[in-house]
């Protein structure tokens, strides 16, 4: 199924790249980790804040219907790729950690909404579609 976005974002190759190979970026010294609970994700955002890194949080602030993880559910992205959390998994992940990295290098926040109907969820054997809105903010302290 294909990453639907309400607000017109296409994700870009890299994110997908990133995904599919299973790294966070070519040189990047720690691994993503996707099950972590939120005061971990927090934690590792200060310590990379602490080390002069870039950082935003993408957080789940909505779902209907099927979304594979719960409201409040976090990722933290570090400016060069990397990030630690979850927020969804597959095209929707690749999607907000470019988004962070956009909002990092604007310095604005983002709300991103993805969704998956009925009738393309049936088609990849999942019982309903849903929908999902995310919050991506840079963290400045």
């Amino acid at each position: 199924v294909a990453c639907k976005r309400d607000i017109g974002f296409t994700p870009g190759l890299t994110a997908y790249r990133v995904l599919l190979q299973g790294i966070v970026a070519p040189n990047a010294p720690e691994p993503h980790v996707s099950t972590v609970s939120r005061d971990d994700v927090l934690e590792m955002a200060q310590r990379w804040l602490d080390a002069g890194h870039r950082v935003a949080i993408g957080t789940v602030v909505k779902t209907w219907g099927s979304a594979p993880r719960p409201a409040g559910s976090q990722i933290a992205v570090r400016d060069d790729g990397a990030f630690v959390g979850s927020v969804s998994g597959g095209c929707v992940e690749g999607a907000v950690i470019e988004a962070a990295q956009a909002a990092m290098r604007e310095g604005s926040h983002r709300a991103l909404a993805f969704g998956v109907s009925d009738e393309q969820a049936w088609s990849v054997g999942l019982a309903c579609g849903g929908r999902i809105e995310i919050f991506v903010e840079p963290v400045t302290e």
